[in-house]
């Protein structure tokens, strides 16, 4: 376990000094950078070889920390609190802090926070909010263990952190409830859909990317 432990402060200082990392969630590995620094968030996009015109996600460790560095509504934050921790990425307000390159330059983030204690245990240890993708070039599969990385993408970030195979391998639910719209089915997206549906009194439209 102190190996672990030991890349988790790896990765988490890999991230303050600006660096791109691969780090585990409760679902599939992920590419984290620093939200709030453009270049860093550059990096996440040009490692992946993702479009600049889509957004990325954002993680941190608690419901707290996603009211710091987004705006959710009452509503919004509702449904935060029955979903987070959980595989859900939330779209909401974004806060003033995130870089525009993250958002590309929308006006509404994804926020991660993800089931896993690995995981917001480097959040923490990062302590600043960390781009949450999937740790895969752009088209390509999700990776469910290190092994599985693209040789490339693995050899240009600046840290690890392997803790296995992660529990899961659905990627996460991309839900925007105070739209009511599903960007993307995934893990729980039966359970938001029938939450939304009850909540709003109608059932949410969903919009396949």
């Amino acid at each position: 376990m102190s190996n672990l432990d030991d890349s988790i402060d790896a990765a988490a200082a890999a991230v303050r000094a600006g660096e791109a990392v691969v780090y585990p969630t409760e679902t599939v590995y992920g590419l984290g950078a620093d939200a709030t620094d453009a270049s860093a968030v550059e990096r996440v996009f040009e490692l992946k070889g993702r479009d600049r015109s889509k957004p990325l996600s954002v993680g941190v460790p608690d419901a707290a920390a996603a009211r710091e560095y987004a705006r959710p509504t009452p509503f919004e934050t509702r449904f935060m609190e029955r979903f987070l921790p959980g595989p859900v990425t939330v779209v909401v307000e974004r806060g003033p802090d995130l870089s525009d390159v993250l958002t590309a330059g929308g006006d509404r983030v994804g926020v991660r926070v993800p089931d896993y204690d690995v995981t917001l245990d480097f959040y923490r240890r990062a302590d600043r909010p960390v781009t949450a993708t999937s740790a895969n070039r752009s088209g390509a599969p999700s990776v469910r263990t290190p092994a599985e990385l693209d040789p490339e993408l693995r050899d240009r970030v600046g840290a690890v952190v392997d803790a296995g195979e992660t529990p899961g391998g659905t990627e996460s639910t991309v839900v925007d409830p105070g739209r009511n719209v599903i960007h993307r089915r995934g893990a729980m997206a039966d359970e938001v859909a029938s939450w939304l549906a009850e909540e709003t009194g109608d059932p949410p439209s969903v919009d396949s990317e």
